[in-house]
């Protein structure tokens, strides 16, 4: 039996290389076999970090009785959705639309043609209540390809006729002052008083959405918003769900008051938190945010970053099979590295009990209340990391993903300059480099890479978006106009090739020139990371106050048509316009630049530095001489010194040479 995923760039398909299942990756000769063959064709779909497709592989796919039942009836392909989130959105929205709910693994029953006729998520060895066992399914799938062939057909047509009517662009309608504060009323109906966050459980990090409420509350002084944010924020870091020990954020918590997490560990959360985190710190001088923060950006660096310079995609859920082997503890295990005193002191600030919080008498670590002795916390907190380091740890799904490291590029760079940590925003430019060496192929992106080598699938409209808006961020933080001229290149081609045509300010997911599939995705929803619409409409924002004239009324004029197709979405469901509700906000705010102009950085040094503490979300901080790049063209110095000029929208102040000055100009 062919071995054709042996050679794959995805981590998740090399864990299944070696199952007894004939795999086939995604591609026309798949589809093609399924057309010699006249059979349907089943379709895996998932990712190396998930814990419930290494549960069903383990019971399903490494079977060889459920491997011959796969391969008699079915051409079988595995997808990674990390790799191929165009594949994936289609045949999730349609096990939505058939199931009311989606999940991964996905489990989903095409027609040679690629139109979906049955789909679902894990299923069992043996049945449950409500739940076929997969052999069942396997078996009455097949009889029914054989029995009701045409019916099959038909309805699958059906399907693929639903998708197209249900996702096409939104109607146009103003996000205005009114939507937004609508948006944080909302919000705060839908709030957790007591464990912070929204909704109950299980709970994830609504990232996109703090960054709006922090934005908000900069503009227009809302305590409201502020205290949403702030309390989340905070109830986020001190569960379970944070790692108190290297950093970094688990994908969610379990429960309603992030004890226990799901413990894989996603770059773009963590890039998301690390902005969210950074800005909080800034805006309220918080120690407690700005140690997260902290924490959270050395951990993108230690643990996520790759040899080439980029960052891996994610931390697996599982170790050696156990969820939470590598993280949990036990009284006893605190007491062993650290002995009876501090043990005992350790286990009442993380919360480890007798009891257990996790499994099996185990206690995932929490950090209700802050430590007594900061000295001694982090002697205690460096003593257990280093412990732990000497456990079995989790897999990491080592892929390059374009979208998610421009997301770290850009949360490493903002958190970087606002927190005066220089060797973030140097990470920041390698890892940058490293995609546009690697990714860019033919002035076209690539959406994933692995040792340095890129994969087949093209780039979608996140990875040109969410990689142009980090360049951005670059240019900002460094003022090297090489970083300008990649993002503006990467804009360009993401407004002439991702557009619905006659429709402005609606976006496909993938290029006009992308594979076609049965339907081309369209989704202009915030889900775990900004949709690509809405990334799109974010750099646009940014980058049209930092070109020249002739193409900044383009990209603005872009961005606000983009904005109003997601009027809807932000006045009915903030939850999931977060990420829009933020580049309405920076929209509102002007965007504000601040250029400041000076012969060396040392005569601009303090006035950049104040910009960049006081300037809020959304807004344009660049230095450098004048005339050296397009924000600082025509500002001269003022009496041959260091200025600041201050912009909102299309109308500035006049300038300011002194750090008093410039906060009050920003206040």
């Amino acid at each position: 039996m062919a071995n054709r995923l042996a050679a794959a760039t995805s981590p998740y398909l090399l864990q299944h290389a070696g199952n007894p299942v004939d795999w086939w990756p995604w591609g026309a000769e798949a589809l093609a076999e399924a057309k010699r063959r006249d059979v349907p064709i089943l379709l895996s779909v998932g990712y190396a970090a998930c814990h419930w497709c290494h549960v069903m592989a383990h019971e399903s796919f490494e079977d060889s009785e459920t491997a011959r039942l796969m391969n008699e009836n079915f051409v079988n392909i595995k997808v990674d959705r990390e790799e191929r989130p165009d594949i994936d959105a289609v045949y999730m929205t349609a096990t939505q639309a058939m199931t009311g709910q989606g999940g991964w693994p996905m489990t989903c029953f095409l027609t040679p043609d690629g139109e979906p006729f049955h789909c679902g998520t894990y299923y069992p060895p043996e049945p449950r209540p409500g739940m076929p066992s997969f052999r069942h399914l396997l078996v009455a799938v097949a009889q029914a390809w054989r029995d009701r062939r045409a019916e099959l057909r038909e309805g699958a047509g059906r399907i693929v006729t639903h998708l197209a009517e249900q996702t096409g662009p939104l109607p146009e309608s103003t996000v205005d002052e009114d939507v937004l504060a609508g948006a944080v009323l909302r919000l705060s109906e839908q709030a957790d008083r007591v464990n912070g966050g929204f909704g109950s459980a299980p709970k994830f990090p609504p990232s996109m959405v703090l960054e709006f409420l922090l934005r908000h509350h900069e503009r227009t002084g809302s305590d409201e918003a502020l205290s949403l944010a702030g309390q989340c924020a905070d109830a986020m870091s001190r569960g379970g769900m944070h790692d108190h020990l290297a950093g970094g954020f688990a994908r969610y918590s379990v429960d309603a008051a992030w004890v226990v997490p799901h413990f894989e560990k996603m770059l773009y959360d963590n890039a998301l938190l690390l902005r969210v985190y950074a800005h909080l710190a800034r805006l309220t001088g918080s120690a407690r945010a700005r140690a997260v923060a902290g924490l959270t950006g050395d951990f993108l660096l230690d643990r996520l970053g790759t040899a080439e310079g980029g960052f891996a995609a994610s931390l697996d859920a599982d170790t050696l099979g156990e969820e939470g082997l590598t993280y949990v503890w036990t009284p006893a295990e605190l007491v062993d590295v650290l002995g009876a005193e501090d043990g005992a002191w350790a286990a009442e600030l993380f919360r480890v009990t007798a009891q257990g919080t996790f499994e099996r008498g185990t206690s995932v670590l929490q950090l209700r209340t802050d430590p007594d002795d900061h000295e001694r916390y982090e002697r205690v907190r460096r003593a257990l990391l280093a412990s732990r380091d000497q456990r079995p740890r989790p897999d990491r799904d080592d892929k390059v993903i374009a979208a998610w490291n421009g997301l770290a590029i850009s949360a490493l760079c903002d958190a970087g300059v606002a927190l005066d940590r220089p060797q973030w925003i140097t990470a920041a430019g390698r890892a940058a480099q490293s995609v546009l060496d690697i990714h860019l192929t033919g002035g076209r992106l690539r959406r994933s890479s692995r040792d340095g080598k890129a994969g087949a699938a093209a780039g979608v409209l996140e990875d040109y978006a969410c990689f142009a808006d980090g360049l951005l961020a670059l240019h900002q933080a460094t003022g090297d106009p090489h970083w300008l001229a990649e993002a503006t290149a990467l804009l360009d081609i993401a407004l002439d090739r991702f557009g619905v045509e006659g429709t402005p300010g609606a976006y496909h997911d993938t290029a006009d020139d992308a594979e076609t599939l049965v339907h081309r995705p369209s989704d202009p929803g915030d889900n775990a990371s900004p949709s690509g619409a809405s990334s799109l409409a974010g750099a646009l924002v940014t980058a049209s106050v930092l070109v020249g004239p002739d193409r900044a009324a383009r990209y603005r004029d872009a961005a606000e048509s983009a904005v109003l197709r997601a009027g809807q979405l932000a006045a009915k469901m903030p939850r999931f316009a977060g990420h829009w509700l933020s580049v309405a906000e920076a929209l509102l705010a002007g965007p504000i630049q601040v250029a400041v102009v000076g012969q060396d950085p040392a005569a601009w040094s303090e006035l950049r530095a104040t910009a960049a503490r006081k300037v809020p979300g959304g807004g344009v901080v660049l230095a450098g001489p004048p005339d050296s790049v397009p924000l600082l063209m025509d500002r001269p110095l003022v009496d041959g010194g260091a200025a600041a000029y201050v912009c909102r929208g299309y109308v500035c102040d006049r300038p300011v040479t002194s750090q008093d000055a410039l906060e009050t100009a920003l206040s």
